[in-house]
């Protein structure tokens, strides 16, 4: 079976669109704080959005 070759939702825009290549801390906890850094800015940035697509509507 061939493996395809999309990456699945946040984890591709977050990769392709926002230009995230690599990590830039070392050790498990500076990790799991880049990721949750990373993650709070996707769902502000998915918030701010949606924010403006309602004011625009109204």
């Amino acid at each position: 079976m061939n493996r395809s070759i999309q990456s699945e939702g946040a984890n591709g825009i977050i990769k392709w669109n926002r230009s995230y290549t690599r990590a830039r801390r070392r050790g498990l906890n500076a990790m799991n704080l880049e990721i949750a850094m990373i993650c709070c800015g996707f769902n502000l940035h998915k918030f701010h959005l949606k924010k403006i697509a309602i004011r625009k509507a109204a």
